[in-house]
């Protein structure tokens, strides 16, 4: 693709790196083919190739409008297109680029001000949302069925264990992760505890991902630092490897090197960082010792999250896992199409991702499964509130807690108005009404 970017534009850092994306797109199109919201949309301006074409004409000095801003908005930064791209278009770094341009030029609404900061305040910060999830969970009863589906069961999360093997790695603890399932992380502990690894979580934070993809660039920078200066002691004591349980903020720490790397103070240390990071499946892969002997009756639907499949590039690995310890998965069509939940997406798009939502839990119901996998904690908490089937991390069910699942549950949301996934695979009857999202 030609380019004619601005001449002060092209000396800066972002101004190279755009034009080097750009001319790298031949405008194939191969990437509609699996965009999620072109497939439900089918407006070329809400696919990777037209937004492409509105970050150039941004780029190169055409108007910025409200209506740049919508379709940049609606993209879920799933990075399919990018699995998809036959010539390799860092489609993600360019939107990244393209968002940050639109914020400065293009004043959003009061509304959409207020909720986007709000959504940084709480939910990236676990001192503001461990109170607000208590009180959530404290008047569940009192709220209506949409508004129940989205507060998390308690689970406890069991013993961690004490740190006691020569092999020592760090794990990101996070924001919301810690207090909304904090069985997760406790689970990989004792999973990486019997094969002679020790677990270690320190006080950290927020990855950055949610600031970052928000175009919230300093704050989410501000995220990375913080992390940073409390693995940092460990990293000295020599830990192996920073895991990362949820996938979508290991696609953000993997990246931390790059994002880091004009900072004088921690491009060194940002670098070291992403050298150390481990997605928890590759730690597990690594240390495995062969197939289990036991078979287990228990259907497992695998949801692979687009930062684990597209972000990350990792495929296959859990569900290989999955099947050594003998339980069974059964097929998921179109499981490269995201799920909705997209961080912050699910929240500022409520009806795109609503309707992608019923889309995943149709394919990972047809083979009417006990139990829906994850490697995401934004995932699971947005198809959870969809569905009464049960869904969990892929690492709980490693460390058994498969047996102690309860039987599925018609959805919260199911006894709303609306037409909702229910446990057996099947769609309810009542009256909801799909809203047209062409518009």
């Amino acid at each position: 693709m030609q380019t004619q970017l601005p001449t002060a534009f092209l000396d800066t850092d972002a101004g190279r790196e755009a034009d080097a994306i750009l001319r790298s797109c031949v405008h194939c199109g191969f990437c509609t083919a699996t965009c999620p919201t072109y497939q439900l949309l089918g407006d070329e301006l809400d696919g990777p190739r037209g937004r492409i074409y509105l970050i150039k004409e941004m780029l190169e000095g055409a108007p910025v409008t409200p209506k740049t801003q919508l379709h940049l908005d609606r993209c879920l930064t799933c990075r399919a297109c990018e699995t998809t791209c036959p010539s390799g278009v860092r489609y993600g770094r360019l939107l990244d680029i393209g968002r940050e341009r639109v914020e400065q030029v293009v004043p959003r609404g009061l509304w959409d001000r207020v909720q986007r900061r709000l959504l940084l305040a709480v939910l990236a910060r676990r001192s503001a949302f461990k109170p607000l999830l208590a009180a959530a969970r404290l008047v569940r009863p009192l709220l209506s069925s949409s508004l129940q589906s989205r507060v998390p069961d308690k689970r406890a999360a069991g013993v961690w264990p004490a740190a006691k093997h020569a092999r020592r790695m760090l794990v990101l603890q996070g924001c919301v992760q810690p207090d909304a399932i904090p069985a997760i992380n406790a689970a990989a502990a004792r999973v990486l505890d019997r094969q002679g690894i020790s677990l270690i979580a320190v006080n950290d934070g927020c990855c950055g991902a949610m600031a970052h993809h928000l175009s919230a660039a300093e704050l989410a920078h501000e995220h990375m630092r913080r992390n940073i200066d409390a693995w940092w002691p460990e990293i000295e004591r020599g830990v192996e490897a920073i895991v990362v349980t949820a996938s979508g903020c290991g696609a953000m720490v993997h990246e931390y090197g790059e994002l880091l790397r004009d900072d004088s103070a921690y491009a060194a240390k940002a670098r070291r960082v992403s050298e150390l990071y481990r997605d928890l499946s590759e730690v597990i892969v690594a240390a495995s010792d062969g197939a289990s002997t036991q078979t287990r009756p228990l259907r497992i639907a695998f949801q692979s999250p687009c930062t684990l499949q597209h972000g990350l590039k990792i495929r296959g690995a859990v569900e290989r896992l999955l099947r050594q310890r003998g339980f069974q998965l059964v097929p998921v069509a179109d499981g490269h199409l995201c799920c909705g939940s997209a961080g912050t997406y699910s929240l500022l798009q409520p009806e795109l991702s609503q309707q992608l939502r019923q889309n995943k839990l149709e394919a990972l119901g047809s083979g009417s499964p006990d139990v829906i996998a994850s490697a995401n904690i934004g995932c699971m908490l947005h198809l959870q509130a969809g569905t009464g089937t049960p869904v969990r991390h892929w690492i709980e069910l490693l460390d058994g807690a498969a047996e102690e699942l309860p039987p599925p549950q018609p959805s919260p949301a199911s006894q709303g108005s609306g037409k909702n996934y229910t446990a057996n695979g099947k769609w309810g009857h009542s009256s909801f009404r799909l809203i047209s999202l062409r518009k």
